[in-house]
């Protein structure tokens, strides 16, 4: 796939992925389901982000990256400083979040395979012939 139509789609994902998360933070009841939700759209976000920068990077790459990057995240919340952080700017709680949970780990690796199949799916979709 051309590197400016993977870009194009990575936008649109990454605006869907944002409403999504921002509906799971602010509108939806706070519970197990919504925080492995949220914690999946947050790497899904990162994966979308790092296509529309680095557009031909190969997605096994891109989810090597963003699922690290969460990883990387979750274990830099184990030394409270994203906590303190957050009482003092509230909104960086949406990105470095607030509190070490393991199971988030296995959320953020879950999230970045799907996201690695999904940009395959996409890029081997098939293409339709101009009409003559």
């Amino acid at each position: 796939m051309p590197p400016t139509r993977r870009r194009t789609i990575a936008l649109f994902a990454l605006a869907a992925v944002v409403a999504a998360g921002l509906v799971v933070h602010l509108v939806l009841p706070s519970n197990t389901a919504t925080d492995i939700a949220g914690d999946a759209l947050y790497t899904v976000a990162v994966y979308a982000a790092l296509v529309m920068v680095l557009p031909r990077l190969r997605p096994f790459v891109v989810g090597l990256i963003a699922g690290g990057w969460s990883v990387a995240v979750e274990l830099f919340q184990a030394t409270g400083i994203p906590v303190d952080l957050a009482e003092r700017f509230r909104p960086i709680a949406l990105v470095l979040g607030t509190g070490f949970d393991a199971r988030d780990i296995v959320v953020y690796v879950c999230a970045a395979i799907v996201a690695v199949g999904a940009d395959v799916a996409v890029g081997r979709s098939p293409r339709r012939e101009p009409q003559r």
